[in-house]
């Protein structure tokens, strides 16, 4: 049985397409990652289409994030609204389709955004009607969200979505009539629901035989003796179709079950009693689609068959038991295919025809069309067996495919240019690689090559047999292989099967008997990066068309990759600036404990500007603590600039204010483009006198020794590096023995999507509740805890400092 939380967002899905006439929906809610949100609720569409969007990071540029951080609706009526201002949703999705999304709170609390899919209206704004009924849907879901978390429910979402079915377009209701027909007399009894099958009422219905058969087609009503007949010579049910006349003239579709309930006996010719079952339309038109010389099957829009005609179950080489009622890729495993989840995606959002030749099995081809409507997708099938395996989409007599059939051939290449902007790593654009330009062309197999000092070193791979690759792992540039010779030559180089391979390369150890091979320079700026190895399962051409697009998009690789490795160098560099800089050990005090923890961001350049330092001065144990704004060497470079003059400062003997005064005129001279925050406190280890300084940095906390733990209320100035003459004002405080003061940076309690006093709270509760025999315990545990958000986009900079009893 779902949960609670389910069950409202579920409601909340049907409810929002509904009332805006949409035909599919969902719910994203945040997750246990506070930068993340989660597909939770998905109604209308398959799940597994639609992967690559079950998980949006707020800060990524498309509506759904926007909407959440903004907390504004974003309505989108047509595809030229969404291309404008969301590019990289159109790259994505590049069908015909309207959108509209609506966030989701309660008081001051973000919960998540509900989404609308349904037809474009290209040109016409979404009525004012329609945003009103989403907005009252999504306030309800707001208000029961915050009613399900004031009852203690975790409202975050960090599983899979739940897949809602949309209800079908309303249907006559199936409707039995009973009778009793006495053979000796010819009277019968009719209930209410008969008659109203027979479209006559109860009270004018004439009670005898006569006035039933008067209401059937007249070559029916030999049909009716003959069924009364049987059913009094037999022992069980006897079951016939007949056709209702009804007053419009028109016949409708029967279905009588008789059964005799009287033996006969002195002459008696028995009772019948008799069920009318009103079968609709349906029987004759599954009877119709039977005669069709195509195969035919229907599927839900969640991918679920309900229908299969005869030649379907002979195309199939399915029994129709064995395919009704489940789901398509479970029981017919090659629709599953990439390639065909384009098409079946394409058909669900565009709502055009997409046809396309699919291949069930080696050498067993069918040329598929899929029809959508409303309630889900007619799919038609024919055996067909084309000249060579396509490259392309194309049906026969349909020519080069619809519309809709070549957007989906090309949104793969122009997701995968947009993808590889935002990869920053090697890593990272390979996986985007092998995420979009696989699939894009139906590849199997992936390998990456990356030059150094005029070797080849793999860099990437997926699909190949463990080990295989290791042979060619450091080759020179001359060794005649394909992967070199494509890259010191600059042509990729195709082969359309493995004997081509074999022959143009002997002797050259293969990895599959079957398949196709592609290998691609990866040149950036004319400047030779490395190789890229596509690898297919079966013999296949390669068109003109992809020829090119592979190509291009090879050099794109190598940019990215170009770009990486320019990354990775200069984080390498700022990592080993920052270790160098940050204190590798911390003073020890008789009376005073100290313990420091520094925690890079998981997004963009790992290291940024946060640093901390313990120093001995004259006037006592300066604690510092700040934040340079920025990521990467810049900022890295800042922060020690800025640590060595806190350093000098306060080795000088200058007070507290002095020390931040001149650290922020010193940044001003620099110059660096660059502001920072700080905290400055200089604690005496025996009295417990403490004086501390704010530039623009979070409060401190303190934990008083019964442990309650409060944040300070300090005034403080500005950030450095603004105003050279802002004022910094001192103040004063006591620590007891047993006492612990918390510094921090604002990385630790910041996220996007949730308000920083909620991060402030969780960090106070935590050095609350903190019973831990030391200080370093204590500050692991606070960095435990902040590592178990899997998108930090900000770095970390931690300070524990406890007083202890001199006695």
């Amino acid at each position: 049985m779902p949960g609670e939380l389910s069950l409202v967002l579920a409601q909340a899905a049907v409810s929002a397409v509904e009332s805006v006439d949409g035909y599919a929906g969902g719910v994203y809610l945040r997750s246990g990652s506070p930068e993340l949100l989660r597909l939770a609720v998905l109604a209308g569409l398959p799940g597994r289409l639609f992967h690559p969007w079950w998980r949006m990071h707020v800060n990524r540029p498309f509506p759904v994030c926007e909407s959440y951080r903004s907390h504004r609706s974003i309505l989108l009526p047509d595809a030229e609204e969404a291309m404008r201002r969301f590019p990289q949703l159109m790259a994505g999705l590049p069908f015909p389709f309207g959108s509209l999304f609506v966030p989701v709170g309660g008081g001051h609390e973000k919960f998540g955004v509900l989404a609308v899919l349904r037809p474009a209206t290209p040109g016409k704004p979404i009525s004012r009607a329609h945003r009103h009924s989403l907005q009252q849907v999504a306030q309800q879901l707001g208000s029961d969200l915050a009613e399900l978390a004031g009852e203690g429910t975790q409202v975050v979402w960090d599983g899979e979505p739940v897949p809602v079915q949309l209800p079908s377009a309303p249907a006559p209701p199936v409707r039995i009539g009973h009778f009793e027909w006495d053979l000796d007399t010819g009277a019968v009894e009719a209930d209410r629901e008969l008659c109203a099958i027979l479209a006559t009422e109860h009270a004018q219905f004439g009670g005898t035989i006569d006035a039933l058969t008067a209401l059937l087609a007249p070559e029916d009503v030999c049909g009716l003796c003959a069924v009364a007949r049987r059913a009094a010579g037999s022992s069980g049910p006897v079951v016939r179709r007949l056709r209702l006349r009804g007053p419009d003239g028109r016949t409708n579709l029967l279905e009588l079950s008789s059964r005799r309930t009287r033996p006969p006996g002195d002459g008696a010719a028995g009772r019948l009693t008799g069920f009318v079952v009103d079968l609709g339309a349906g029987a004759v038109v599954a009877e119709a689609a039977d005669r069709l010389p195509c195969g035919i099957f229907s599927l839900d829009r969640l991918g679920r068959i309900t229908y299969v005609n005869d030649l379907a179950e002979e195309l199939l080489d399915r029994a129709r038991a064995d395919l009704v009622g489940r789901v398509v890729w479970e029981v017919l495993p090659w629709f599953g295919h990439p390639a065909y989840d384009d098409d079946h995606r394409t058909a669900l959002l565009s709502h055009d025809p997409v046809h396309f030749l699919a291949r069930r099995a080696d050498d067993d081809w069918l040329s598929v069309s899929l029809y959508p409507g409303r309630d889900g997708v007619t799919v038609t099938l024919a055996a067909t067996q084309p000249a060579y395996t396509p490259g392309s989409v194309v049906t026969p007599g349909v020519g080069i495919g619809s519309p809709a059939d070549r957007a989906s051939a090309l949104y793969r290449p122009v997701a995968l240019a947009i993808a590889l902007t935002e990869a920053v790593t090697a890593r990272q654009v390979s996986v985007v690689v092998t995420e979009e330009l696989l699939p894009a062309f139906g590849g199997r197999q992936l390998a990456i090559y990356l030059l150094n000092e005029r070797h080849l070193y793999l860099a990437w791979e997926t699909g190949f047999p463990k080990g295989f690759l290791d042979r060619f792992d450091g080759v020179s540039l001359t060794a005649h292989l394909p992967g070199v010779e494509t890259l010191t030559t600059g042509r990729p180089i195709f082969f359309e099967s493995m004997q081509h391979l074999a022959a143009a390369y002997p002797g050259i150890p293969l990895d599959a008997d079957v398949g196709a091979r592609a290998f691609l320079p990866l040149i950036a700026s004319g400047r030779p990066v490395g190789s890229c190895i596509l690898g297919f399962d079966h013999p296949r051409g390669f068109t003109p068309e992809e020829r090119t697009v592979l190509t291009a998009l090879a050099g794109l690789i190598a940019q990215s990759l170009q770009r990486a490795q320019r990354y990775d160098t200069e984080s390498a560099l700022a990592r080993g600036l920052q270790n160098a800089l940050l204190p590798h050990r911390l003073p020890v005090l008789e009376h005073v404990e100290t313990a420091g923890r520094y925690l890079a961001g998981t997004q963009g350049m790992d290291v940024g500007g946060d640093w901390y330092d313990v120093i001995e001065t004259e006037r006592g144990l300066a604690l510092v603590i700040g934040d340079v704004q920025g990521h990467g060497v810049a900022a890295a470079a800042t922060m020690g600039q800025l640590r060595s003059a806190v350093r000098a400062f306060a080795l000088s003997g200058h007070d507290p204010q002095e020390v931040v005064s001149g650290t922020n005129r010193l940044l001003i001279d620099l110059d660096p483009g660059q502001i920072a925050s700080c905290c400055y406190v200089v604690l005496d280890p025996v009295t417990g006198r403490t004086q501390a300084v704010r530039a623009g940095h979070p409060q401190p906390l303190l934990r008083h020794p019964d442990h309650s733990t409060e944040v300070l209320d300090l005034p403080g100035g500005i950030v450095l590096g603004v105003a050279p003459r802002a004022s910094y004002p001192v103040n004063d405080l006591l620590l007891d023995p047993g006492a612990i003061l918390t510094l921090f940076t604002d990385g630790l309690v910041e996220h996007t999507g949730t308000d920083i006093d909620l991060g402030i709270e969780r960090l106070r509760s935590t050095i609350e509740r903190a019973d831990l025999p030391s200080l370093a315990d204590m500050a692991d545990l606070v960095i435990r805890e902040a590592k178990q958000e899997s998108d930090r986009p900000d770095d970390i900079a931690l300070l524990l400092a406890a007083r202890w009893d001199p006695a």
